[in-house]
């Protein structure tokens, strides 16, 4: 929380210094430092108001959807985040850095998509058999890298970076062929996924809120069962902390890591099938956007647990939506949120700084080892 108070502050010095009407109050400053404390106060106030009328609750609304529109969509944009990040945790936790989730989203993506829109089933079982053609498309990419790592050793950072490039363009490759694009159309985008195979809608047509949100809840709740419950999760967790303990105890370390690659990249994805056959409804080759990288700061922000991650999803996805309204009320560019989210992983990743500032005590090993 602290990290992130530290970030606002600072993006509101940004706004102040960056906003023409304080900027001009600092030629008088000494004769009328009332002006510029105003002014200052009315530039970061009014953004952050915007920001938050966006993305949480519009007070101005005049009805039901007016007023809790920015919420949804908070939550719609948060969806594929919170499961993405949920696969890039797993990795952590098991002491891999799965950096490849924009790949495995996309290949999800893909494979649902394909799915979505070729095959025609009935209504649950369309939507189910994508769903799991996206956790399979994620799984099976993600397990390239755990194979990789097992038997030869390859860093999982460097195979799971290159295999982001490799599903890129495999999609735009995809896209021109006569499978995957609209007939008599020359534009690189798939057919719409068929009705039966949309997650249906939660709030109704005026919201674009969906059932892949609790999709996203159902990946939380299966990733604390996996991580602290299950005997798989245990051997994660063992071989993250020490791979060669873990060996000498007997436990296969090489099968654990294709394992975690396999589950990491099936989470991630079902992300991307969530994000085609709930929000976007057809292929294109910008279907992932930059998901897969926000996933990792996602991850870092809610400290790899599921609990955290969900916050942590819908925190981020608040300043991204949040931002939009921002600048299309004030003029404050969007790029502050970039700077503003930057800000709260470089305090989350540095505990003793945010303790330096706040003159916070270091916590005592002792009770740390109690809360443990």
């Amino acid at each position: 929380m602290l990290a992130f108070v530290l970030a606002l502050v600072i993006g509101a010095l940004l706004i102040v210094f960056t906003t023409e009407s304080v900027t001009s109050t600092l030629s008088y400053f000494f004769s009328k430092p009332g002006d510029f404390f105003s002014a200052a106060w009315s530039a970061v106030s009014d953004a952050y108001v915007a920001m938050f009328r966006g993305a949480v609750i519009n007070d101005r609304g005049w009805d039901f959807r007016t007023v809790f529109t920015p919420l949804t969509e908070t939550m719609t944009v948060a969806t594929p985040l919170i499961i993405a990040a949920l696969g890039v945790a797993v990795a952590f936790r098991a002491g891999l850095f799965n950096i490849g989730a924009q790949g495995q989203v996309i290949l999800g993506a893909t494979f649902a998509g394909y799915i979505g829109f070729t095959w025609h089933l009935p209504v649950v079982v369309h939507v189910l058999v994508a769903l799991v053609g996206g956790l399979l498309g994620g799984a099976i990419w993600a397990s390239i890298a755990g194979v990789l790592r097992a038997r030869t050793g390859a860093h999982e950072v460097i195979v799971t970076i290159m295999l982001n490039y490799v599903a890129l363009y495999l999609l735009a490759y995809l896209l021109t062929t006569r499978f995957f694009t609209q007939s008599g159309s020359n534009q690189p985008k798939s057919p719409a996924v068929g009705p039966n195979a949309n997650l249906p809608l939660l709030l109704g047509d005026h919201f674009r809120l969906n059932a892949g949100f609790l999709v996203a809840i159902l990946a939380a709740v299966f990733v604390w069962w996996l991580m602290t419950r299950s005997t798989w999760g245990f051997r994660f967790r063992a071989v993250g902390s020490n791979p060669n303990a873990s060996r000498n105890a007997g436990i296969g370390v090489a099968t654990t890591f294709i394992a975690v690659m396999a589950v990491s990249g099936a989470l991630a994805g079902l992300a991307g099938a969530v994000q085609v056959l709930g929000t976007e409804k057809s292929l294109t080759g910008g279907i992932a956007g930059s998901l897969g990288f926000d996933a990792i700061t996602v991850a870092l922000l809610g400290r790899s647990k599921p609990l955290g991650i969900f916050f942590a999803g819908l925190l981020y996805a608040a300043l991204d939506v949040g931002g939009r309204s921002m600048e299309a009320a004030t003029g404050t560019p969007i790029d502050l949120v970039l700077v503003i989210q930057s800000l709260v992983v470089l305090f989350i990743a540095a505990p003793p700084l945010v303790r330096a500032i706040f003159r916070l005590p270091a916590p005592r090993p002792d009770a740390k080892g109690a809360r443990a």
